[in-house]
């Protein structure tokens, strides 16, 4: 592997969570819940507001919606768009955000009010357009809810002082990143977020939600959250922004896939042994209830906004971001795009102050070539059942510091990956089963070339080259 230079990112592999939060349990023996086809089915966009465009607004968001649905996405996760806290004092201010030096108290994760958009954003007719236009261009919407704190001057701590934990002698008690906790002992309190959650459904006519650091909150919390938004509009999607066993049991579609893309990063900045990703993989699912799902990404909001000036692209490179792509969209699970990703943006982003994507880069030929990439990612996973439907087979090949191999197969359509994540070119074996025979139709190809087709069949790869084939 080459040294990569490693990300300016804080160590964001797993999320802080509530020291309230729940022991996992043994579910391993278990079935997940199961899930609509546009769910499991789809691929998802991630959209930062103060990034996707530089009003930062829903109205300009809206506008560029069309270029989106280009792409071939199916369904939108947008970033909180509430009335964000507006504290001037740094001190209630995360660590995160006083070390942007944005000088912006407004932290789009740290809540005032849950039941309207952010006057930055725009109004809630802004929202409600959004969504229709979404729907309109074949799309789905998932919005972005921050339950395990508030802000501290959240509308409803004055009425309701006791929606908020507090020590012995009432002074606030704080969550992560020193935001007053949510107190979800509080039978009212959890009432107010359930009508939240199904304000925004049957108001708005969203599809769904992210749930941030979902760990930190108690599980009935979300698997009742789940029964009652099932009585509205069976077929929503909960996306868990969490680490949690028992999520998918009752309450989530998916979970985030932290423990996965640790083993990414650590191949990727620091020279890791490839084969790290198929243990992490492995030893996830032999923990997880039979048919877990999760996100695949490699950059979102988070990554993107502690990176500073030295984002994926610039610290990967395009052609390792393009091998990454590959994987994430023939592996299982639903991939995400955040975006900007579909043109190699390489701009700061921030949560915590507008920094917009440098939408130019689309028209450079790295940027047409990532766009015109995206779009057959899109394709492919659209029209191959196998990658959204199949098991994981993975496959051993004799370079395996470098490649990651396998099959997506169901009872009658099997297609392999063999992806390098080096920059040197390299020859492969892969060992295919033994009733296989090397018969592939290539799907997805760049610097591969076929040297010998028999059933320890001999690929040449260029460096971050991949090859997808069907079988015939």
């Amino acid at each position: 592997m080459r040294p990569i230079l490693p990300l300016l990112l804080s160590t964001l592999f797993l999320p802080a969570i509530s020291p309230a939060a729940e022991p996992d349990r043994d579910v391993a023996s278990l079935a997940a819940r199961p899930s609509p086809q546009w769910v499991t089915g789809g691929v998802m966009y991630q959209i930062q507001p103060r990034a996707f465009t530089p009003e930062g607004t829903l109205k300009a968001a809206t506008a560029r919606l069309p270029g989106v649905a280009e792409i071939g996405v199916d369904i939108i996760y947008l970033c909180p768009i509430f009335v964000a806290d507006d504290h001037p004092d740094p001190q209630s201010w995360s660590p995160r955000q006083r070390a942007s030096r944005t000088n912006n108290p407004r932290n789009p994760y740290r809540m005032k009010d849950y039941y309207h958009v952010d006057p930055e954003y725009g109004t809630d007719a802004d929202l409600k357009a959004f969504v229709a236009e979404t729907h309109r261009l074949g799309m789905r919407v998932l919005l972005d809810m921050v339950y395990l704190h508030c802000g501290p001057n959240a509308v409803f701590l004055q009425e309701h002082p006791d929606f908020v934990k507090r020590d012995e002698q009432g002074k606030i008690a704080t969550a992560a990143w020193g935001f007053p906790a949510i107190n979800m002992a509080n039978p009212e309190l959890r009432e107010y977020l359930w009508k939240n959650m199904e304000y925004w459904v049957e108001d708005f006519g969203v599809d769904g939600f992210r749930c941030d650091v979902s760990d930190g909150i108690p599980l009935d919390f979300w698997e009742t959250a789940r029964e009652r938004l099932d009585r509205i509009r069976p077929g929503l999607c909960l996306l868990a922004e969490g680490n949690r066993r028992a999520d998918q049991l009752k309450a989530f579609d998916l979970n985030y896939s932290f423990e996965w893309f640790a083993a990414v990063r650590k191949v990727l900045d620091k020279g890791q042994p490839v084969p790290s990703i198929r243990t992490a993989w492995e030893a996830i699912a032999a923990r997880r209830p039979r048919g877990a799902r999760f996100i695949r990404y490699i950059d979102n909001h988070d990554i993107a906004n502690d990176a500073y000036d030295n984002r994926i692209e610039k610290a990967w490179g395009s052609g390792c971001v393009d091998a990454m792509l590959v994987a994430l969209c023939t592996l299982d699970g639903v991939p995400m795009l955040y975006n900007g990703q579909e043109v190699a943006d390489t701009a700061r982003h921030s949560i915590f102050g507008r920094m917009p994507i440098d939408w130019a880069a689309g028209d450079t030929p790295a940027g047409k070539a990532r766009f015109a990439l995206c779009q057959e990612l899109c394709r492919v996973r659209h029209t191959e059942r196998a990658l959204t439907d199949g098991e994981v087979m993975w496959l051993d090949n004799d370079q395996p510091d470098s490649v990651l191999s396998y099959l997506r197969r169901t009872s009658s359509e099997e297609i392999l990956s063999v992806v390098n994540l080096s920059d040197r070119a390299i020859d492969v074996r892969v060992a295919l089963p033994k009733q296989n025979r090397w018969s592939y139709e290539p799907l997805l190809a760049a610097e591969a070339e076929i040297k010998a087709a028999d059933r320890g069949s001999l690929l040449s790869l260029g460096g971050f080259g991949y090859w997808v084939a069907k079988r015939k």
